[in-house]
């Protein structure tokens, strides 16, 4: 063959390599399904929404939670999905055993249960091991529905130095597997000597079944095992399922593929695809046939692989054929052997050529290679820089159409001309958050995620993301607008400071302010200390500022959203008011304003949800609410001791009614110097006035205000008050069984002897 004919065989191979193409998007649903639920994929036979036609049957179907940022699947109401795979596993969150002990006793036990049955699923006895951690321990786990059986480990080590970093081997951390083939477990755990012994390094008793793969011992789990929460703050771990096509019949002896492909109606693998018995032993699962990718449920959802594109490299040594579900190799003209790069490649044919005729050659073949690479360069360079120009108008015309759709216009026409919101670049709340980095979220409410950040400046903020919002549906559009309007008009001390927005990004940001110790919720519910003095205070400073939004502000501001969560704290334990997404400016002529029910339940005015109509009083029912969290240290809804869920205003009020309102306040409260005790009944009668049943029979916040700053004043004359330290420590009391909260005594000073005095009944 000629040296011109040889070159230009090698500059179309090269060149149609060069543009073949690599990647292929297979599909994992049906044409009109969604395969996406947030950063989760959702393969066929599995599906959610409200087309029965995505999934294959009920065992199959999601449900896809959009309240979440972004949104999170679950498989029936409260099993979180990780991930799932056409290899017959699925990935899920299940909730931690605990039992749990301080000083005073058992603080904390629970022991929930895993569910499978009539579902295609069972729990993975390969990927699966049940493991318990804890010093003074034992725990079973009981499988049934399906296999039934029960086992377990005991531990005890009194020394934290016995136990060995990333080693499960039954001192601290015992691990044991688990059989095939059960869908129910139910795990018991509990202690010998209640933790006294090893309280130091280890009060908790734990016991999960988890994916062996994810969970490593790790020493610091005796004394805190708190991954992967929920909103409540309880720990989740995740565990594999294994799932199969189930069969409704089965004939002994014969296989569940012989007996699924009699029925094609109802056989669930599709063209060049095989069938396998499940791991699970439930019926079969889907494989594509070799040759072939995608996902073997759908139709036509095994898609050839093409080899000669392969990404790491064609497996011929220089011309490649794909074929269907193959693929074929060849030498040229003149050449021997089969071309496959691990086969025998291709060889010149056996004859002896001149030296100056191979120099010819292998010039001819470098010059070739040089400006086929030279072109290429100019070519990628060119369509770099066209790329480069087309992605920064698409970026502008992206970010003017979210200027836009988040009410750009009619929110600039709104806020004052001077002195009011800055509008921040999206490119500087990006820095300020590297790109919006998950462990910078302080928080997530019901109108936004909210993130740390520290601007160019070096100032430190908050970064309030709102939802994901519906293009066709203004209301959330006009919650955003709201928001801004109603804070850019608010100056108040005891009321969070909006420094400006960020409109130019699909969600629009919001930015505050940074407080730096969290919300009340935090402190009353979670493991900070926190007085009685303090807790007077925050009433107090937070009633000022509902009174200044009610009747100081122009126009007046009803809150709507008022709850712990809401009320943020400074280092000093000042109170701060927060969001505002919910709240509305009432006109002159306005006393009452209709809207859809929102807010936070447990919190909201028993007239306002028969109504519609949302008044002021409906802040100061939802400011009682905080009241008695305040003074009882429990959640504004709670489960009782038979886990029921209880209101926690009807419960209040009904203690009240009972004469037996001491039982549910605060042990420590109580057990302080009687000023306390008897401010904490006044504070207990101005709550049950805030919540009574119809608004009119309420007082004003401005009333409410009042009342606290003189029992704030009272309270600051008493010589028992502690003049030294403004936060004291939690030196007298013991949290109470009934209460998960801790809260301060207050220190006494004693002038005339220059000591501090400590009330005899606390100190225990």
């Amino acid at each position: 063959m000629g040296l011109f004919a040889l070159l230009w065989f090698l500059f179309i191979i090269l060149l149609w390599q060069a543009m073949a193409t690599t990647s292929t998007i297979l599909p994992m649903a049906k044409p009109h399904c969604s395969d996406k639920c947030g950063n989760i994929t959702v393969p066929y036979p599995y599906g959610f929404g409200d087309d029965e036609s995505c999934y294959r049957s009920g065992g199959f179907v999601g449900i896809c939670n959009y309240s979440y940022d972004p949104p999170k699947l679950f498989l029936g109401k409260n099993v979180e999905v990780l991930r799932i795979s056409l290899q017959g596993q699925v990935r899920v969150l299940t909730y931690v055993s605990r039992d749990c002990y301080n000083t005073s006793g058992k603080i904390h036990s629970n022991s929930p249960y895993f569910q499978l049955k009539g579902t295609p699923r069972t729990f993975s006895d390969t990927q699966n091991k049940f493991t318990v951690l804890g010093c003074d321990t034992n725990a079973f786990i009981t499988g049934s529905e399906g296999l039934d059986f029960k086992s377990g480990c005991n531990m005890i080590c009194k020394d934290k130095n016995d136990t060995i970093e990333g080693s499960c081997s039954g001192i601290g951390c015992c691990q044991t597997s688990i059989p095939k083939g059960f869908k129910r477990f139910d795990i018991t755990v509990g202690s010998y000597k209640r933790h006294t012994e090893v309280l130091d390094f280890n009060p908790c008793s734990y016991a999960f079944l988890v994916d062996v793969n994810w969970y490593n011992f790790s020493v610091s789990d005796l004394l805190n095992f708190s991954i992967n929460t929920d909103e409540s703050g309880d720990p989740r771990v995740p565990v594999v399922l294994d799932w199969a096509i189930e069969l409704q019949t089965n004939i002994k002896g014969s296989s569940s593929c012989e007996e699924a492909k009699k029925d094609q109606n109802t056989y669930a693998c599709g063209n060049n695809s095989d069938c396998h018995e499940s791991k699970n032993g439930l019926g079969y699962s889907c494989n594509c046939s070799q040759g072939y990718q995608g996902n073997p449920y759908l139709s036509d959802g095994c898609q050839d692989i093409n080899e000669c594109t392969d990404p790491n490299g064609s497996p011929c040594n220089v011309t490649c054929t794909n074929l269907l579900g193959s693929y074929n190799c060849s030498c040229p003209p003149g050449y021997l052997g089969d071309g496959k790069k691990n086969g025998t490649g291709c060889s010149p044919p056996q004859k002896l050529y001149k030296p100056i005729r191979v120099i010819q050659i292998t010039l001819g073949a470098g010059l070739c290679s040089l400006f086929l690479l030279i072109g290429s360069l100019l070519v990628l360079g060119a369509l770099q820089k066209r790329e480069d120009s087309k992605r920064k108008r698409e970026d502008n015309e992206r970010k003017q159409k979210f200027f836009e759709q988040n009410g750009g216009f009619l929110l600039t026409e709104q806020l004052p001309s001077r002195g009011g919101p800055v509008i921040f670049k999206e490119e500087e709340l990006k820095q300020a958050t590297d790109n919006y980095d998950p462990k910078y979220i302080l928080g997530a409410g019901g109108y936004g995620t909210v993130y740390k950040g520290i601007l160019s400046d070096q100032r430190t903020v908050a970064i309030k993301k709102s939802k994901k919002v519906d293009k066709h549906q203004e209301h959330e559009i006009n919650q955003f607008i709201n928001e801004v309007v109603v804070l850019s008009g608010i100056n108040h001390k005891n009321v969070v400071k909006l420094l400006g927005c960020c409109l130019e990004t699909e969600v629009p940001m919001l930015v505050y302010e940074f407080i730096t110790n969290k919300n009340l919720f935090h402190h009353i519910h979670g493991e900070e200390c926190i007085s009685w003095d303090n807790r007077l205070r925050i009433a107090a400073e937070t009633s000022e500022a509902l009174a200044y939004l009610h009747s100081a502000a122009s126009p007046p501001i009803i809150h709507r959203d008022i709850k712990s969560a809401n009320i943020l704290l400074e280092d000093n334990y000042v109170a701060k008011v927060s969001d505002f997404g919910a709240s509305v400016l009432v006109s002159s002529n306005k006393t009452q304003i209709s809207t859809l029910v929102e807010g936070t339940k447990g919190y909201l005015d028993p007239e306002y949800l028969q109504s519609r109509q949302f008044i002021e009083k409906s802040d100061v029912y939802s400011f009682g609410v905080v009241l008695a969290e305040l003074l009882t240290g429990m959640k504004a809804l709670y489960l009782d001791e038979l886990h029921n869920e209880t209101n926690l205003a009807m419960h209040f009020v009904t203690s009240i009614k009972e004469d037996r309102v001491q039982d549910i306040l605060l042990h420590q409260i109580m057990s302080t110097d009687e000023g306390c005790k008897e401010q904490a009944l006044e504070v207990v009668k101005l709550a049950e006035s805030c919540l009574k049943v119809k608004g009119e029979e309420r007082p004003t916040m401005k009333e409410v205000e009042i009342k606290l700053q003189g029992l704030m004043k009272k309270r600051q004359r008493h010589p028992w008050i502690a003049q030294i330290p403004e936060e004291v420590e939690c030196l007298l009391g013991e949290p109470s069984e009934m209460n998960s909260d801790k809260t301060c005594n207050t220190i006494g000073w004693d002038s005339l002897t220059n000591q501090v005095i400590i009330p005899l009944d606390g100190g225990r």
